[in-house]
């Protein structure tokens, strides 16, 4: 019997490219708070004009839809090249969402380490200063997932700085 609680990320495909546009105008609505550049167009979403990327470069964009006990309970893109390193095979979060029925519930934190143990490599989170329940959240998460050993620091930013976490994730990390 399956656990009802089991968290999974699965592999986006393009057959998926609605539930991740509905998903992300949920999410775009919540980081208008943060960011207050963020407008509606006119036809009354926020758009992400990025998302067709995701299957046109399958080799640097990665989406996955997350689920808790088989519903949808978020979304996470990653992108192999991040705006927070040099080196462009650093890889990087994008985007991370979790519905707010699943926050606040290990949910979000064990997505985090499916992610990194699925894709090995040097990875980037970059945190809004802004955002002060994500910086919270991704702190303790890239702490715990790399027992400390991840370096944290701060780039410029409008309307706020980003704090920037940095580790490398190997394949035998143990799941949290």
């Amino acid at each position: 019997m399956a656990d009802s609680n089991a968290v999974v990320l699965d592999e986006a495909m393009s057959s998926d490219a609605l539930l991740l546009s509905n998903l992300l105008e949920l999410y775009i609505h919540d980081l208008s708070d943060v960011f207050p550049g963020i407008e509606l167009r006119a036809d009354g979403r926020f758009g992400y004009d990025k998302l067709p990327l995701y299957w046109s470069e399958r080799d640097r964009r990665f989406a996955f839809v997350l689920r808790c006990g088989g519903r949808v309970a978020g979304f996470v893109l990653a992108t192999r090249g991040s705006p927070a390193a040099d080196d462009p095979e650093f890889l990087d979060i994008a985007e991370f969402f979790v519905l707010r029925r699943y926050r606040r519930s290990g949910v979000g934190r064990r997505a985090a380490v499916l992610l990194w143990q699925r894709i090995p490599g040097k990875w980037t989170v970059r945190v809004s200063e802004g955002n002060a329940a994500a910086l919270e959240f991704w702190r303790g998460v890239v702490a715990e997932f790399t027992n400390g050993a991840a370096t944290e620091s701060t780039r410029p930013g409008q309307p706020h700085a980003w704090r920037v976490f940095s580790f490398e994730s190997v394949p035998e990390r143990v799941a949290l």
